[in-house]
C-alpha cells in the first residue's frame, strides 16, 4: 500500500530535512516540499536529493519557492503574492510520498490558514522533536493538536540522548516513537543510509 507521510517540527530548525531524506532513502519514496521559503539556490529538495542514493526516488518541484527566510506568509507579501491552498497540489505519482512542511503546524501560510491545513486526512505524520528548554510542551501540544484532529502521530527524535524529556514525552503524548538520531559531525549519503536502514523495519510499519 503506498504510503504518504508527511514530516513536521516542533520549531524551525529541528532537523526536518534530514528526517525527510531518511525516509526518503528507507521507503525509496518521493519527496515534495510544498512551500519552500528562502534559500532557494540549496533549498530542502536539494538537500534531500543530495543526501539520498536510490534511483527510484523523484524530487517533486515545490508549489511555492519564495526568497525571503520567514514565515511564509511575511515571505509571499514580501514576493507580491499570497499562498494559496487550493493551488498547492499534491503531485501524481504510484511512489511512496514524503512530504515535508515549514517550520511547525500553525506557521500561517496566509491570514487564515497554516501548514496543518496542507495535511491530509490519509498522512501519516511524523513530528521530528529535538530537545531545548521548552521542547516538552512544544511537542506535546504539536502531538495534542494532531491526535485531536484524528491523525496517526509518531516522533522521531533528534540530536543528543535526553532520557527523561523522552520518557515523558512518550508517556504524556501516547504515540509510538520511531527512534532518534544521534548528533552526528555530518550527515552524508552514508550516514543517511545507515539510518534509512535502522528506521526502515519501523516506517514500513506505519
Amino acid at each position: 500500500m503506498r504510503k504518504k507521510i508527511f514530516i513536521t517540527g516542533i520549531s524551525t530548525e529541528v532537523g526536518k530535512t534530514v528526517v525527510s531524506a531518511i525516509v526518503t532513502e528507507a521507503l525509496n519514496a518521493d519527496y515534495w516540499k510544498p512551500v519552500q521559503a528562502g534559500e532557494l539556490d540549496f533549498a530542502d529538495k536539494h538537500k534531500v536529493e543530495k543526501l539520498i542514493s536510490n534511483n527510484r526516488s523523484r524530487i517533486h518541484p515545490n508549489s511555492y519557492a519564495l526568497h525571503t527566510p520567514m514565515s511564509p506568509h511575511a515571505a509571499a507579501e514580501i514576493d507580491g503574492i499570497e499562498i494559496k491552498t487550493g493551488e498547492i497540489v499534491e503531485p501524481s505519482t504510484d511512489n511512496h510520498l514524503v512530504i515535508e512542511g515549514a517550520g511547525g503546524l500553525l506557521v500561517p501560510l496566509n491570514n487564515t490558514q497554516t501548514i496543518l491545513d496542507l495535511i491530509k486526512p490519509d498522512y501519516k505524520v511524523i513530528v521530528v522533536s529535538r530537545h531545548y528548554l521548552g521542547s516538552i510542551n512544544h511537542s506535546l501540544l504539536t502531538i495534542k493538536l494532531l491526535k485531536e484532529k484524528g491523525f496517526d502521530v509518531s516522533v522521531i527524535f533528534s540530536g543528543d540522548e535526553h532520557p527523561t524529556t523522552e520518557a515523558i514525552i512518550k508517556s504524556m503524548g501516547g504515540v509510538k516513537i520511531l527512534g532518534r538520531i544521534d548528533e552526528e559531525k555530518e550527515f552524508t549519503r552514508e550516514v543517511i543510509g545507515k539510518y534509512a536502514r535502522i528506521f526502515k523495519p519501523e516506517l514500513e510499519k506505519l
